[in-house]
């Protein structure tokens, strides 16, 4: 290999005025909510271990680094050619145009960041990642309205329309004030990637494959069965329990071929982990923190803890524990992306975007060996209730779940509900939801913009489903929140209407975008009729789902189902002939009794008291 040089090189140092293409046969964007949340988290966790409100800016080239890792360019004469690094890369584009976004509005204090993003060349300017099919996409983003309808775009648009909106989800709050300025300039100096650069692509690609194919290191999975299996004596006791592992680590890896490691995190978490790093600068990790990082490291430095204290002990962790909770962890992965009524929660959290970091611990911190399949199904039920209460009342009020944003007090929940019976459990989690200080309430205030389309489509699908369900129909919130189905405002975009109630657009706008105007229908019928008169489109709201139907006076007559839940549940439906601003207020107060209904406490008891059902844990 001839001229090839490897160095270190912030982000600034990389994407400044400099232009990147990709080969076309790996240009696909394929990053999930989990990598753009894992980012986050890592880079905001390393930041904070330095920063404090009232140092100088200059002081943030003292702040400790970020490593990326590296990324393989093969040099040509138009640009450089990225061979590995495209994820990382589009990725930390996307953050650096939220941040040019986030910091528009700002009188001061500004980081000049557009040149990390496009430049001009030849009198043309461009985005420096030049990946065609990206551009429109790109410009919509960066042109401050964070909305792309990808619908009908390829796999790698949507994602990063998707990732994107992760961003602007789980960018943390603290950081958009005093601290952005210095976030930036943190970000764009002291992460650094190793830039792997040569002058052929065929130099380029055998780096890439030896990197990636040859000597490869152990694993932490492989590492951990490693240590155990050291301790033990007999040469067919170390057969034995080298084939179980295998076994049930290929379980865990026809899920993703990372699922072993997210579940030793989970498991060790939630059974045995006690400390919390706290937050401030300087701030050393703790059990729960190692353990995501170095969880064979944290056993082997906790194995009494654990209880890894002689050799039986040993096959017992690995022939019960661990095989018990590979199944578990199976069963939870299976229904969070697959809906299953029994164990519905835990879709729903998923859906949510909860990160498995945070709710596999919790699912998986009550149950016990000596549990039955029907009480590992209600302590299942129990937890992921409680976690779908705590997700919705955050995002009716604005408040982020993130991981940095609620683990000290998940990873304190874990420690609270390890292990406890179901009784036990339902009076914690009953207690913890009684202390959550703001629940629906702020459905008064809630309306629909750019960064909460996915969460106001996952009320009007949660509550037309529930709906639906309570008069005898079958459950169709998989339907309903997907992309066949779009949110539709009741009131079309048609400020000229309504100048009888509103004096300016900007008002009649966020009227139009609170809660009690917005309905779920087929994309379709939103494209085809989305622009008439309400009166125009109540006589097709009939054909619809029930929360439509309702807005018609058809859907009281000859609807006995419907009119029975009506009037036993006592919720204020009733049909519009008109529909003015006062009606979505009355719109929200319904949606709000709704809510209160799906998210009452009594549901913990009906769980408990549920009949028991046959299930199988895995």
């Amino acid at each position: 290999m001839k001229d090839i040089d490897a160095k270190p090189k912030s982000v600034r140092e990389i994407l400044d005025k400099t232009k990147y293409t990709v080969d076309f046969f790996q240009r696909e964007y394929r990053w999930e909510r989990k990598h753009i949340e894992q980012l986050i988290d890592d880079l905001t966790t390393k930041f904070f271990t330095s920063y404090e409100e009232g140092h100088d800016r200059e002081m943030v080239q003292t702040y400790s680094p970020y490593y990326l890792g590296p990324i393989i360019l093969s040099s040509k004469k138009d640009g450089n050619s990225i061979i590995d690094g495209q994820q990382r890369l589009t990725s930390i584009t996307l953050l650096l145009i939220y941040l040019n976004n986030l910091q528009k509005d700002r009188q001061d204090k500004v980081t000049a960041i557009q040149d990390l993003i496009f430049s001009e060349k030849y009198g043309k300017k461009s985005f420096n990642l030049q990946i065609d099919g990206r551009i429109e996409c790109m410009e919509a983003l960066y042109n401050g309205n964070g909305e792309y309808d990808a619908t009908e775009e390829d796999e790698s648009v949507l994602n990063i329309v998707e990732r994107y909106i992760d961003i602007q989800e789980l960018f943390l709050d603290e950081l958009k004030g005093k601290s952005l300025p210095y976030f930036i300039d943190w970000l764009i100096d002291n992460v650094i990637f190793v830039e792997v650069t040569t002058n052929s692509d065929e130099d380029a690609y055998t780096i890439f494959e030896t990197m990636n194919d040859r000597g490869l290191n152990l694993t932490p999975t492989e590492m951990l069965k490693g240590y155990l299996l050291s301790n033990l004596s007999g040469d067919k006791q170390k057969q034995r329990l080298n084939e179980l592992w295998k076994k049930e680590i290929a379980k865990l890896r026809v899920i993703s071929k990372d699922e072993d490691l997210e579940f030793f995190k989970a498991w060790l978490r939630a059974k045995y982990a006690e400390s919390i790093r706290p937050g401030g600068k300087g701030a050393a990790n703790e059990d729960f923190e190692k353990i995501g990082t170095r969880f064979h490291q944290w056993v082997r430095d906790n194995k009494n803890k654990i209880g890894l204290t002689n050799e039986q002990a040993i096959c017992d962790f690995v022939e019960k524990d661990m095989k018990f909770f590979v199944d578990v962890c199976i069963k939870i992965n299976r229904v969070a992306s697959k809906f299953d009524k029994e164990l519905e929660n835990i879709f729903y959290i998923n859906e949510r975007g909860l990160a498995t970091s945070i709710y596999y611990p919790l699912l998986m911190a009550p149950i016990t060996l000596q549990d039955d399949t029907e009480t590992v199904r209600k302590k299942l039920s129990l937890v992921s209730r409680f976690l779908e209460m705590f997700v919705v009342f955050r995002s009716v009020n604005y408040k982020k779940y993130s991981h940095s944003s609620i683990r000290y007090t998940m990873y304190t929940l874990v420690k609270e509900i390890r292990n406890k019976n179901v009784n036990e459990l339902v009076n914690i989690l009953k207690r913890e939801v009684e202390q959550i200080n703001e629940k629906l309430e702020g459905i008064k205030n809630l309306r629909m913009h750019g960064q909460n389309k996915r969460f106001i489509k996952f009320l009007l699908a949660r509550m037309t489903a529930y709906i639906e369900e309570r008069i005898g129909m079958s459950c169709k919130f998989e339907e309903y929140i997907s992309k066949r189905f779009q949110i539709e405002h009741i009131w079309a975009d048609k400020f000229e209407d309504h100048r009888d109630e509103f004096e300016q657009r900007d008002e009649f706008e966020s009227y139009r975008n609170k809660i009690g105007d917005l309905i779920l229908l087929p994309e379709k019928f939103n494209q085809s009729y989305g622009v008439l008169s309400y009166e125009q489109k109540l006589p097709y709201y009939f054909g619809q789902n029930i929360l439509a139907k309702t807005l018609s006076s058809r859907c009281y007559e000859h609807n006995p189902e419907f009119i029975t839940y009506k009037e036993t549940s006592g919720l204020p439906f009733k049909p519009y002939e008109y529909f003015k601003k006062k009606d979505i207020d009355e719109r929200r107060e319904l949606y709000q009794r709704i809510l209160e209904e799906i998210y009452n406490l009594d549901i913990f008891d009906k769980i408990v008291q549920g009949a028991k059902r046959v299930s199988q844990v895995g």
